[in-house]
């Protein structure tokens, strides 16, 4: 079935029907409204996989792939023209240009998270390259996934676009088709399958991936709009967005009052009890949401019920044996329990498949080390994972975790070694800016990074010495907005960009293109023979180049 869907959107393109102009524009007209016209049919579909609040989808999936679609639909006339670019002296008279043309027949491989956003805005890219697109939806939101399957053949063209629904077989069968490009939104494990699956076509890719996306805060920051943005940034979606704030990296002169003040905004955007929120989402599934309970303090979250009492004394053993573990670990290893990392591959932090997880890179691990220095040990904090400021409540049977700061986390905690991905946010006590960039450094180069800080040394000190996909003065998820501004990753945390112009690039072959009149020859100049007068006139040349 997969291999027929290909064969059929090759057949397609390989007819020129999706290179014309006119084609392009009216299948981007067509991607509008398809989300405008089928707005609560899209609510209700991301309501019913991910418990997602009716604003979120609106404001940050349908309302960005519709106004993405119109960005580029107004822009094609100028970026398929021929670009003119100058020619060597030495070629004259000649001239030469680059003009972009479609890959062919490109595969989008869309994540959960963001459902509809993360599957149709990277199609608007791809149709105004003018290539034929065969979409796979995730199957984590089942129903996101058949509407779209749905709906697809309804406005699109539907012998140049094609959804294919199912899953890891069905991506596996889509992987061994020779695409012209595959353009992957997900977490690093599964990018790498992709990636070597791209490598027996030698077809390009482009991965959309994630890491831990740090936020740096200092005493110079409005510490009240700082609070504020961070909590929307981390808690949009349940946490569950690639680039939201993973962790805060305070100063100690504003850590404490910072985690607090997230505190209050936490209530004043969900009110007192988040769980009855109509703006506060859910978890995916009963997997994440077991992950990300582990990353709480130990005792935060209440066994399942065991089905014997044998078990449950076991289980209540097991849980105090483990607390006191964590605790003599936190005493024990000083200030952070950083020193004991040092020099330890035994730490390395593992790739995790599932959500927008990126593997460690350049030799970095989301356990890297960290001298004991950058990280202060907060004074009555004995769990790794820090005091809980606010939330720490669970609902297993709603897949609920409440929006949850952490204070005084250690860099040895099991939520500082993988992506969160979920509402949990840990803050550190750091000395400083520097100590902060050094922590950073050390580990998998992230797909967002964030500051607030009005100090203008700090800000530079921050764009010069560290690297990320993206990084946001006092804006967390800014970039995320913008058809203007190409969004991707570096390193562990992607490969390649799209948005507006950079994801009509990311679909293009850029071809060049020179001429040069047949009279008169001046190549005659350099055709061999080679003679002396020849040779004295290439000195010449090579002294003018």
């Amino acid at each position: 079935m997969t291999n027929q869907t290909f064969e059929q959107l090759k057949k397609t393109y390989e007819s020129g029907r999706t290179r014309p102009l006119a084609w392009r524009r009216a299948q981007l007209n067509a991607l509008r409204r398809l989300v405008t016209e089928n707005r609560d049919a899209f609510v209700s579909s991301a309501m019913a996989d991910l418990g997602k609040p009716a604003a979120e989808t609106v404001l940050m999936e349908l309302n960005l792939v519709a106004g993405e679609a119109q960005f580029v639909r107004n822009r094609l006339s100028l970026w398929t023209a021929r670009h003119p670019k100058a020619m060597h002296w030495m070629l004259q008279p000649a001239a030469g240009w680059t003009i972009a043309e479609p890959k062919g027949v490109v595969l989008i491989i869309s994540p959960w998270n963001y459902p509809v956003l993360l599957a149709l805005e990277p199609m608007a890219d791809a149709l105004a390259a003018g290539n034929a697109v065969c979409l796979k939806p995730s199957e984590l939101s089942p129903n996101t996934s058949k509407l779209l399957a749905e709906l697809v053949p309804q406005y699109l063209d539907s012998e140049a676009v094609r959804v294919v629904e199912g899953g890891p077989k069905e991506t596996g069968e889509l992987l061994k088709c020779p695409f012209n490009h595959i353009f992957y939104t997900g977490g690093g494990h599964v990018g790498k399958i992709v990636m070597r699956a791209a490598a027996e076509h030698l077809t390009p890719v482009t991965l959309e991936l994630g890491g831990k996306s740090p936020c740096f805060v200092d005493r110079t920051a409005d510490i009240n709009v700082a609070a504020r943005r961070i909590a929307w940034g981390k808690f949009t979606n349940a946490g569950q967005t690639c680039v939201a704030p993973d962790y805060v990296l305070a100063t100690p002169d504003v850590a404490e009052a910072l985690a607090e003040r997230i505190a209050v905004a936490i209530t004043e955007f969900y009110g007192e009890d988040p769980k009855a929120s109509p703006d506060f989402g859910r978890i995916i599934n009963d997997r994440h949401f077991e992950r990300l309970c582990k990353l709480l303090p130990v005792g935060t979250v209440p066994p399942e019920e065991p089905s014997s009492p044998l078990v449950q004394v076991a289980s209540a053993v097991g849980a105090a044996m483990d607390m006191v573990g964590r605790r003599f670990n936190a005493v024990t290893t000083g200030r952070g329990g950083a020193g004991e990392m040092a020099g330890s591959a035994n730490n390395a932090a593992k790739p995790t498949a599932g959500s927008n997880m990126a593997a460690a890179d350049d030799g970095a691990t989301a356990s890297a080390a960290v001298e004991p220095s950058e990280i202060h040990k907060v004074p009555g904090v004995f769990d790794l994972a820090g005091r809980i400021v606010c939330g720490g409540k669970v609902d297993r049977a709603a897949r609920y975790i409440a929006p949850t700061v952490l204070y005084g986390t250690s860099p040895d905690a099991p939520v500082m070694k993988e992506e969160i991905f979920g509402p949990i946010l840990p803050i550190l006590v750091v000395e400083d800016a520097e100590s902060a960039i050094r922590f950073i450094n050390k580990r998998s180069r992230p797909l967002a990074a964030y500051v607030f800080s009005r100090d203008h040394e700090v800000r530079l000190t921050f764009e010069r010495q560290t690297s990320s996909g993206a990084l946001g003065y006092s804006l967390p998820l800014g970039h995320l907005l913008s058809s203007r501004l190409p969004f991707g990753g570096v390193g562990a945390s992607g490969i390649g960009t799209y948005h507006g112009e950079a994801g009509f690039l990311t679909f293009s072959h850029v071809k060049t293109v020179v001429t040069k009149p047949q009279f008169p020859d001046t190549l005659r100049l350099v055709y061999p023979p080679f003679n002396e007068a020849k040779a004295k006139l290439f000195d010449i040349i090579a002294k003018f180049s």
